[in-house]
């Protein structure tokens, strides 16, 4: 199966691909990123643009996407959140089978303690999936943190469909 994780943002939005069927799960991993000089519907509508490729090129069969968590800058979170929106539609008419996972959820899969510190987590990512350093950005580690998450979920008891 073919899982595209991804860690929203409006500046940088991380994403992840891994086959579960391949021994070299990674197939790509990576960062979009929308210039702070433009309008926040053009960087909308480059999200879209850039998530369009990404299916058109990877096909996945499932998202998974990380689940908002609260930030101290209510300015930065309604932008988030309306990034988030742009990228659930475009999951939903590009592939339509989104599963969401919180930060704890998470670091829980990967360490085994849903409070684990980044570090933790990015060095699990790096160790489950066989790499030789820790992908950077950090946000394409955290998306790849999320589709390993899906990967070792069971469907029979996944409630993280949306």
């Amino acid at each position: 199966m073919i899982i595209l994780g991804i860690d929203p943002g409006y500046a940088i939005i991380g994403y992840g691909i891994i086959d579960t069927e391949k021994k070299d799960m990674v197939i790509d991993y990576g960062a979009i990123t929308t210039p702070k000089e433009d309008s926040l519907p053009i960087r909308l509508e480059a999200i879209d643009a850039s998530l369009k490729f990404l299916f058109d090129k990877y096909k996945p069969e499932v998202v998974a996407i990380e689940e908002l968590f609260y930030f101290k800058n209510q300015k930065t979170i309604i932008q988030v959140a309306q990034a988030r929106g742009v990228i659930v539609l475009a999951c939903q008419k590009y592939c339509g089978n989104i599963y969401e996972y919180t930060p704890l959820q998470i670091k829980q899969a990967l360490t085994g303690q849903g409070r684990a510190e980044k570090a933790q987590v990015q060095y699990m990512v790096k160790a489950i999936l066989g790499l030789n350093t820790i992908p950077k950005p950090d946000d394409a580690a955290d998306a790849l943190a999320v589709a390993i998450c899906h990967s070792q979920t069971s469907p029979s008891l996944n409630q993280n469909k949306v």
